[in-house]
């Protein structure tokens, strides 16, 4: 029982006031957690009211439920964990109601109009693993990849840079939303660049670094991006940070054979590619690419730099035989206008969700970016309901059974990313997003530091910190073959790429 807090049960004398005044409003609450749609497996949605007084009481219930009622004096309202659990499993697709009293100097309570949830039938996957990272970053000094528990409050880290020399650490994929099989990118001058391979209960330090990361369904490989990229700076705009790639392919890494390849179509040497995602069935390969803009590298930023659109591509693919079929242009920025980034489909097969912007690679810097997401059986697009907002929205993954979506956004305070989920019904319609909760109602207001690149995953990473951290340090490590070895040539390659830099 923490200080200044009380918890009564529906037989209570404290229970809620029948003598009140009825406010004909909604009580203003931060976090908004109002007329939403909530996982039957969140954690509770602690909150402070933001109205003037001297207490506060809340009364939390559905229809024919025990309410759960929690008073106290400043504001902070602390659900109680047990009894929130199982109210929520109780009532799954049923109506979440908070009734909110407020306590004047006179004693005189006033009753504000019920807010109104949605406890959505299905679970949310119940670990969330992100990057946290300053805001401003020249360089890549306390940075760390955290996994949160979605059900409780409990973080914990999977991999800290301040035990690796203040090394960049991102890059984070998972196999099927699963915690057994891991990638993690590490880039450190102490101990090399290279990335964290976890598979088959098994950690290993491979001798280069993946950039954007994507497992194959099958686990036999991964497809990855590889990159040049440059922060430079605007003087007069809203958001004065850029990002452009000055060079960029794909490439994949065969697990067993210890392999890496790449093949024309992904490789081309007049495109950028890069952002690469498996389809669940593995057939496809979905990417974005852009075409080469500048002949001139050493000028900086590049000529039509702000011209830079991405389309959204895929290329067929056998993983039993290592055989790439023909590349198909999914959504061009000629149908658009805007630049395509970040594909991500569902774990059903039947949409893919994207970003798009006005223009580069980095939608994290875009002001416009917002999410869309196409249906691969009509193959018709939309900006997402409800999701989108002011500021730019970024970094996106889907829950393994496709109805939860969790996003970086900067619609806070248009500086510091908070991640949000958003529920995707089974007509395809997302709801008002709501933020990763806290245990403190007030924490976001003094947490300085940004999250992104989210990734939902159905239980807790398996592998020890210490364990990965040895890994890293480790001068024991596969060496990834370079140049990349040519794969069977697609139908429609001029043949096999070579490895980075290419252009001139």
């Amino acid at each position: 029982m923490g200080a200044g807090l009380w918890w009564f049960g529906p037989g209570s004398k404290s229970a809620p006031p029948k003598d009140y005044v009825s406010v004909r409003r909604t009580v203003q609450i931060k976090p908004d957690y109002t007329e939403t749609v909530i996982p039957p497996n969140i954690a509770p949605l602690n909150f402070k009211v933001c109205e003037p007084g001297t207490g506060y009481l809340v009364s939390i219930h559905c229809a024919g439920s025990k309410a759960i009622n929690v008073f106290n004096r400043n504001g902070k309202i602390k659900i109680p964990k047990r009894r929130w659990r199982s109210l929520l499993k109780a009532n799954r697709g049923k109506k979440l109601f908070f009734d909110l009293y407020v306590k004047n100097d006179r004693g005189c309570w006033s009753r504000y109009e019920r807010i109104e949830n949605t406890i959505a039938k299905e679970d949310i996957d119940s670990h969330l693993v992100y990057r946290i990272i300053n805001p401003i970053y020249n360089y890549y000094t306390d940075t760390a990849i955290y996994q949160r528990n979605l059900e409780n409050f409990n973080e914990s880290a999977v991999l800290d840079n301040k035990f690796l020399g203040d090394a960049c650490v991102n890059c984070h994929s998972f196999l099927n939303n699963r915690p057994e099989d891991m990638v993690i990118g590490v880039r450190s001058g102490q101990y090399g660049s290279s990335a964290i391979l976890v598979h088959d209960g098994k950690a290993r330090k491979l001798g280069t670094k993946f950039g954007h990361t994507t497992w194959h369904p099958s686990g036999r490989m991964i497809a990855y991006s590889i990159y040049n990229v440059s922060q430079f700076f605007h003087t007069a705009r809203p958001e004065v940070r850029d990002v452009i790639e000055k060079d960029s392919t794909l490439a994949y890494y065969q697990i067993d054979e210890r392999t890496a390849k790449t093949t024309g179509s992904i490789s081309d040497k007049q495109q950028l590619e890069t952002h690469p995602a498996w389809s669940p069935d593995g057939r496809y390969l979905y990417f974005v690419s852009a075409p080469v803009l500048w002949e001139d590298l050493k000028e900086y930023p590049p000529a039509r730099y702000d011209e830079l659109k991405y389309s959204l591509m895929r290329i067929s693919y056998d993983v039993q035989t290592d055989q790439w079929g023909s590349l198909e242009t999914v959504l061009s920025p000629e149908q658009t206008g805007l630049s395509i980034l970040q594909p991500r489909v569902s774990p059903d097969g039947r949409f893919v969700l994207f970003c798009m912007c006005e223009y580069s690679c980095f939608a994290l810097f875009q002001r416009n970016s917002d999410l869309y997401v196409m249906d691969l059986q009509s193959g018709q697009y939309r900006k997402l309901e409800q999701a989108n907002s002011e500021s730019s929205e970024s970094w996106h993954c889907w829950s393994s059974n496709s109805r939860w979506i969790a996003f970086s956004s900067k619609r806070d305070s248009r500086l510091l990313t908070r991640i949000y989920f958003t529920y995707f019904d089974q007509n395809s319609k997302t709801h008002k997003p709501f933020i990763l909760p806290q245990k403190d109602p007030e924490f976001y207001e003094s947490f300085i530091k940004v999250y992104n690149v989210p990734e939902l995953i159905t239980g807790p990473v398996k592998v020890r910190h210490a364990k990965l951290l040895r890994t890293a340090r480790s001068t024991d490590k596969i060496e990834v073959n370079m140049p990349i070895t040519a794969a069977t040539p697609a139908a429609d390659a001029a043949g096999p790429s070579t490895w980075l830099p290419r252009r001139k």
